[in-house]
């Protein structure tokens, strides 16, 4: 855990989110600033700064954030959708604890 951290304090439950799913891994909550329709993250728990940090230890972490990205997805009726995790401050990451994006459905109303 961050104490700076945003996604850490909704994982702690100091900020609260709109989830969609959580185990003792992940997190997945709506995004407050939606680009489509349907935008949610979907958040490790462990505080990871980007995908640049990620090892063979975190492969199945990474696997379990893309099949639940689909599993989700499907639930919230989406038949297209995008996945996307900016890596660094070039990449566009602006929350620095990794997170999947996933969106569909149109532009955000």
């Amino acid at each position: 855990m961050s104490a700076d951290c945003i996604f850490c304090k909704i994982v702690a439950g100091t900020i609260p989110a709109k989830l969609l799913y959580e185990d003792d891994e992940v997190i997945a909550f709506h995004d407050i600033r939606p680009l489509a329709r349907v935008h949610f993250l979907i958040v490790p728990k462990a505080h990871i700064e980007t995908l640049k940090e990620c090892t063979a230890e975190h492969q199945a972490l990474l696997g379990k954030m893309m099949l639940l990205g689909a599993k989700l997805a499907a639930e919230q009726g989406l038949v297209g959708y995008k996945t996307v995790m900016n890596v660094g401050r070039e990449g566009g990451q602006e929350v620095f604890h990794i997170h999947l994006h996933v969106f569909g459905g149109g532009p955000a109303a």
